[in-house]
């Protein structure tokens, strides 16, 4: 059994000659569910895995866990730390270490229903702004090769690409 990056490379192309030989096989659906816990907590769940999710104290929130647009960008993080492990592995580049440093900016007037004063040129919309990336990977591999990584991995990215674009969003209320 070969191993790169801890990824096990028969079960990974197992995945991938599957997903080739039926097409059908790559369509997947995932879900997730909430259960309010009281003022801005919140339990999030996926298969069986549970996160807690809360606001800061800025926010009137109890600083219990992280919040959901903290969430977004950890999300973004991982995908993109799952896409440069598998990409490499598949290439045979071994890597070290992966760290990845994200920020992003939100105008807090539109997540409040206010709109701020033209002059101070603030988003009226809730949301992030702007998300920035910055990938330090140690690997054996040269730049040229973690360049060519990199342009793959941003580019094949499920949550990068879901960011980037728009997508269509349907949200129902059951009384």
């Amino acid at each position: 059994m070969t191993v790169i990056n801890g990824l096990n490379m028969e079960s990974l192309m197992k995945v991938v000659e599957g997903v080739k030989e039926n097409w059908e096989a790559g369509k997947s659906v995932w879900t997730a569910s909430t259960n309010w816990k009281g003022g801005f907590k919140v339990e999030t769940c996926s298969r069986e895995f549970k996160l807690n999710v809360d606001e800061p104290e800025m926010l009137c929130g109890t600083n219990t866990a992280c919040n959901p647009v903290e969430m977004i960008l950890q999300a973004y993080g991982a995908c993109l730390t799952i896409g440069y492990a598998m990409n490499a592995a598949v290439r045979g580049i071994n890597i070290e270490d992966i760290q990845i440093d994200l920020e992003g900016e939100i105008d807090l007037p539109g997540f409040l229903g206010l709109e701020a004063p033209e002059e101070m040129n603030m988003d009226k919309l809730p949301g992030y702004k702007t998300l920035k990336a910055k990938v330090k990977i140690k690997s054996d591999a040269d730049a040229q090769t973690l360049n060519e990584l990199h342009n793959h991995v941003i580019g094949t990215s499920p949550v990068g690409v879901t960011l980037s674009r728009p997508i269509e969003i349907e949200t129902t209320l059951d009384l």
